[in-house]
């Protein structure tokens, strides 16, 4: 007799990373969907009455948080309005998820992100670091994270930093941005001085496949413990793909003195307390790109 998958919660399953999660995973889980543009049964997580009876209705036993605001230069625009769409999602959509999880006794996985710290580190930053945010959205998803650590469920947190993965999406990642800009010669200037840990997000699933399958617990870095600039990445992928153009290097101090958003200059992740957990390894970044195709 076959045994159906186990079913998993989603939240956001129509963005970057969870459409991957839903994609690579379609044949080893039921997915249900807690998202507002539902044909059926639409969910909007905001809407606690909403929220709470389709996850009590729900005999799954995990729910994968990855809604999100994370439009950082349209969040920066709401910076204090509690009343924004940034603040509404990313706060009171999480203490929502966490109250319904809480009622059910379901395990909470929370996608997160690096720049809930503050980027003056110029080392990858580990879960120790005390968190800093320095913009609107990343102070959100700070405050999302301390409504999910506190949360009387089993929890998971997973930090992520700019994602990029091998499935098209409509939402451009941050490596087919620039693999459009190089195509069409209008790629800017790349920071030399600005840092970050890119996310393979096919590596990405694994983790979370990995969090569901072990019903691990606690904070965990999970980009790819890499850390590369701007102008580095930029020319890994032209190297690797044979793009055109001319890759010029630039100055993110520079930068800043002409905008009033605050800018991380370093949001690389130290992933190696989940890396020592996990039954899997990590392809390397450039090996990453490389499979990519653009």
């Amino acid at each position: 007799m076959s045994v159906s998958p186990p079913t998993v919660l989603l939240t956001g399953s129509s963005g970057l990373v969870a459409s991957h999660f839903v994609e690579l995973f379609t044949t080893k889980y039921q997915f249900e969907k807690l998202d507002i543009s539902n044909p059926s049964h639409p969910v909007d997580i905001t809407n606690g009455e909403q929220l709470f009876s389709a996850v009590a209705n729900s005999k799954a036993e995990f729910l994968v948080h990855f809604a999100a605001f994370t439009d950082v230069t349209k969040a920066w625009e709401e910076t204090n309005n509690k009343n924004g769409l940034c603040y509404k999602v990313n706060v009171l959509g999480t203490k929502n998820i966490v109250a319904a999880c809480e009622k059910s006794g379901k395990h909470l996985i929370h996608i997160s992100t690096a720049y809930v710290f503050d980027g003056e580190n110029p080392n990858p930053y580990t879960e120790s670091d005390q968190p800093h945010p320095i913009e609107w959205y990343g102070q959100t998803k700070w405050e999302a994270e301390q409504l999910v650590s506190a949360a009387q469920c089993p929890w998971t947190i997973l930090r992520i930093d700019q994602p990029f993965g091998s499935l098209a999406h409509a939402k451009k990642d941050v490596l087919h941005k620039l693999v459009d800009k190089m195509k069409t010669n209008t790629l800017p200037p790349q920071f030399t001085n600005h840092r970050f840990g890119p996310t393979f997000i096919d590596d990405f699933t694994k983790v979370i496949d990995w969090v569901i399958r072990t019903k691990t617990t606690g904070l965990f870095h999970a980009s790819s413990g890499e850390s590369w600039t701007d102008f580095e990445f930029a020319q890994e992928i032209q190297q690797l793909h044979q793009l055109p153009g001319l890759i010029s290097p630039g100055d993110l101090d520079q930068y800043l003195k002409t905008t009033s958003r605050p800018y991380q200059k370093n949001t690389a992740l130290n992933c190696t307390k989940l890396i020592e957990k996990l039954d899997f390894k990590f392809q390397p970044i450039a090996a990453a790109i490389g499979q990519i195709k653009v």
